[in-house]
């Protein structure tokens, strides 16, 4: 089958929540992905940051087919012999002494916002069902039914209502903001210390800062949503660590299994996570062995192959090539490591299929701004390769 085939198929018989583009890929290395027609094409979103260790890693795949072969699911009704190696590894890595695995990230935000909630009860002393939890605007934390109620993009919201109370909106980058919704109620704070759907916003220098200390000053929780920023991406291991902070709670996700099977956790420590006893909250997969063990090599690459390092300095490189770019079009470039948005005077779309027509692959957001986000195992070679078609499209 060709690619207008299998287009045709999807359409025919999937729901209508994504409009891809028109790219049928059935193989994919490192940055590289390749069409049913053979074509090839460097991969620019990264599965929106699941796949930092390229595509296929072979560290990782052999992990993961020995783990296959031996044993893949347990339930957390018994023990297995990886979530805890696991564990060790995430607190050599984090400093965080506590953790509790789910699989998709937005599993690990209603985690999060289940601890909060109830952390807030058990030793803040919030009256019973009272607990708020500041979010930003523009914010994104996933699609379930709690968190679009939290959202400030109607489309996010329409035609999904009642929404879950509990969730004030303040302005992102604006402590005064922030102040004025803390409350005897206040059980945590909830941001993305880069928002990545929203366009890669980046806050104003020493923001975390100043609501790690109004969490402080008014014992509340502090929770980073780190599922696309984290592992790298930002250029850190985490994107909270360019301001030096420690949030009470971070969510990670996405990279945590290097694009093989859906992986994600909440850092914390006792008195947070430990506000759980067993039936409170729980996963039918969350911690299983092949989970684990997929995250456990995931862990490694990053660290073995020095992509935080990486990121950073290639992501610096190309950020500095982008606001070089004499364009009309551009109206801002923004960044940090290797997750970049090209903010554009007009709709982006048409831009990102042009580019998919010179063998790049990336993705609009918020209709005007094109997300930049390769495999943390790019090289400069392939940066500079990229560059250059990105020129041809935007340079003028």
């Amino acid at each position: 089958m060709n690619t207008q085939e299998f287009v045709e198929l999807e359409n025919k018989y999937g729901a209508r929540n994504y409009k891809p583009l028109d790219v049928v890929i059935d193989k994919a290395s490192g940055v590289w992905v390749e069409d049913v027609d053979g074509k090839k094409y460097m991969d620019c979103l990264a599965a929106y940051s699941a796949v930092n260790q390229g595509h296929c890693h072979p560290h990782i795949l052999k992990s993961f087919v020995e783990q296959a072969e031996k044993v893949t699911l347990t339930s957390r009704a018994f023990r297995n012999d990886k979530l805890p190696v696991l564990y060790e590894k995430l607190n050599k890595m984090t400093g965080y002494d506590k953790f509790l695995p789910m699989n998709s990230g937005a599993e690990a935000v209603e985690t999060a916002i289940k601890a909060a909630r109830k952390w807030g009860y058990k030793k803040k002393g919030i009256a019973a069902d009272k607990a708020e939890i500041i979010c930003m605007e523009n914010n994104f934390h996933g699609r379930t039914i709690t968190i679009v109620g939290a959202s400030t993009e109607e489309q996010y919201k329409d035609g999904f209502g009642p929404y879950a109370p509990g969730f004030p909106i303040a302005k992102y980058g604006d402590v005064e903001s922030l102040k004025e919704l803390v409350n005897e109620n206040t059980a945590a704070i909830m941001l993305e210390p880069i928002q990545g759907e929203a366009g890669i916003i980046i806050p104003p220098d020493g923001y975390l800062k100043a609501v790690e200390s109004i969490c402080k000053e008014n014992n509340i929780l502090f929770i980073c949503d780190e599922i696309q920023a984290g592992l790298g991406r930002s250029g850190k291991l985490f994107a909270f660590d360019y301001e030096g902070v420690k949030p009470d709670m971070v969510i990670i996700g996405k990279a945590l299994s290097g694009g093989f099977y859906p992986v994600s956790a909440v850092l914390s420590n006792e008195e947070v996570l430990g506000v759980f006893n067993p039936g409170d909250h729980g996963s039918t997969f969350g911690g299983n062995p092949l989970a684990a063990s997929v995250a456990i090599a995931a862990l490694e690459v990053i660290e073995n192959e020095n992509l935080i390092e990486n990121s950073f300095m290639l992501g610096n490189y190309l950020i500095e090539k982008f606001r070089g770019l004499n364009s009309s079009l551009i109206k801002e470039v923004r960044g940090r490591g290797l997750w970049i948005g090209i903010e554009l005077n007009t709709a982006a779309r048409p831009y990102c299929e042009e580019l998919m027509g010179m063998g790049i692959l990336c993705k609009e957001t918020h209709d005007t701004v094109i997300r930049v986000a390769p495999p943390l195992v790019v090289s400069k070679k392939e940066i500079d390769w990229a560059f250059e078609r990105f020129a041809k499209v935007l340079g003028s």
